[in-house]
């Protein structure tokens, strides 16, 4: 009798909290699509479809390219304040990732593989070429995957705070609830659950702690990006995607194989520790490395100048990479 009454005590919580977040979940207001950038309402938003697959994407600027990736759970617009000025010096070109922003949410595995075959897809639908690739986070790690598969069409890779450690579960170092995200989206059920009662002030929390400087994140864009994740699936992507974390640290065996320039920078607040940094240089023979001051894991966001001058001083042909 007393095991009955302890295992009704636990089951009744856990049945009744899943039932009140897949009620939240019905009941989540779906965003509509916008027409224009909130940022940059003068940059055209396109689309372009990489094999029934759909990504927004946009386009800004003169001169060489360069295509920027962004990091798990945002979306093109954490370029927000470099593409105005990139776009004096590059061919900029943004997009969103399959299951972020406001591009389709495909059935996946959201995994290393399937990011890098969809920039790659990408770039081959656009038919760019000589691109400098230049990602933040999982991004600077796709942009190092396809350098490392000598994808033809890259000529360069910036790649800025690198998620391909700690078996990819670097944001669990960002807050304490990032902590919790992380940890319980690896439990069957209990992970749908706590994403499913995701709120505002939670996601506000963790974002901020990839920034040194909690001011850095424009009210307007948090707001944006929460307003996203209530698109029908896109819940179900990032789990998917945390649950693929392993895959990023899994994929630094391909970087041996990287022939290109390639510059990596860290901000000094990035939640990468120093031997996680150092190991990343190590694999890469023409690796050269920045750290940037008072920058945290979202430096185009804290360190917006120092994004800027770091492209431009490549765009020169300057001594950085």
């Amino acid at each position: 009798m007393g095991f009955e009454l302890f295992a009704a005590a636990f089951v009744g919580p856990v049945v009744g909290l899943w039932l009140v977040s897949q009620i939240t979940e019905a009941l989540r207001p779906v965003p509509q699509t916008p027409k224009t950038l909130r940022w940059a309402p003068d940059i055209p938003i396109g689309y372009v479809d990489i094999g029934g697959c759909k990504l927004r994407y946009i386009k800004a600027g003169r001169g060489p390219n360069l295509v920027l990736l962004h990091t798990l759970r945002t979306q093109l617009d954490l370029f927000e304040k470099v593409v105005p000025e990139l776009a004096g010096r590059f061919t900029v070109y943004a997009l969103d990732y399959p299951g972020h922003g406001y591009s389709d949410i495909p059935e996946a595995r959201y995994d290393a593989e399937f990011f890098a075959e969809s920039v790659a897809k990408f770039l081959d639908a656009l038919d760019l070429h000589e691109v400098t690739l230049s990602g933040v986070s999982i991004g600077g790690a796709i942009a190092l995957i396809l350098a490392g598969r000598r994808n033809p069409r890259i000529v360069r890779v910036v790649a800025i705070n690198p998620y391909d450690y700690a078996k990819g579960r670097g944001m669990a170092r960002s807050s304490p609830l990032g902590w919790l995200i992380t940890v319980t989206s690896g439990i069957p059920l209990i992970g749908e659950t706590v994403m499913r009662l995701r709120n505002f002030v939670i996601m506000r929390a963790v974002l901020r702690g990839g920034v040194a400087n909690r001011e850095s994140i424009p009210p307007a864009l948090l707001k944006e990006m929460y307003r996203v994740g209530n698109r029908p699936g896109h819940s179900r992507a990032f789990i998917r995607l945390l649950r693929q974390s392993a895959s990023w640290e899994a994929a630094t065996g391909s970087y041996k194989n990287i022939n290109l320039p390639v510059l990596l920078v860290w901000g000094n607040k990035d939640w990468a520790r120093p031997g996680e940094r150092e190991h990343d240089s190590s694999l890469i023979p023409t690796a050269q490395v920045e750290t940037v001051e008072n920058g945290g894991h979202f430096l185009p966001l804290d360190r917006p100048d120092a994004v800027v001058d770091l492209h431009t001083r490549i765009g020169s042909g300057s001594d950085a990479c």
